[in-house]
């Protein structure tokens, strides 16, 4: 939505008489607060996909004048993994966290890796491909459920290194 659909939007409530209006788009959600004839609020916030977005509210301006939008300001979510590795998938296929269905989980939550482990198994094409370790250390999250499918890069354990 571009600032002249704004600009008209506002415009269309203050003839409207309504006192607040709330417009969400795929990406966009407006919210429009009338507090008297010729003051309104415009709140604009940009959504994306799994991060929190603080609203940027716009300085009250008239109906007839131009509307000042002010740039949405994302926070910035404290990443709680940065001291992490993340292990991701090298192939497009399914997950297995078992090497046959009547085995024990190749790991658990707390084990301890070494370079060369194996972590678990990938059936690309009826091909069962067993993913090793690159690196030591502890695995602190298991990403991905048991056969469920998994892409290229998909992020599949977070290792503590240390």
């Amino acid at each position: 939505m571009d600032l002249k659909e704004i600009q008209n939007l506002i415009k269309f409530v203050a003839k409207s008489g309504a006192s607040e209006v709330k417009l969400e788009m795929d990406d966009v959600k407006i919210t429009i607060k009338t507090g008297s004839e010729d003051k309104e609020t415009t709140i604009i916030q940009q959504l994306s996909s799994g991060h929190p977005v603080a609203q940027a509210p716009v300085a009250p301006a008239p109906v007839e004048g131009v509307v000042e939008v002010a740039p949405v300001i994302a926070s910035v979510p404290v990443d709680e993994n940065a001291n992490y590795i993340t292990i991701k998938s090298p192939i497009i296929g399914t997950f297995y966290r078992k090497p046959s269905p009547d085995k024990p989980n190749f790991l658990e939550i707390g084990d301890s890796i070494v370079e060369g482990s194996v972590l678990c198994v990938v059936e690309a094409m009826k091909l069962f491909n067993e993913i090793e370790s690159e690196i030591s250390g502890t695995i602190v999250k298991i990403l991905v459920d048991d056969s469920s499918p998994v892409e290229f890069d998909q992020p599949l354990f977070l290792v503590d290194p240390s």
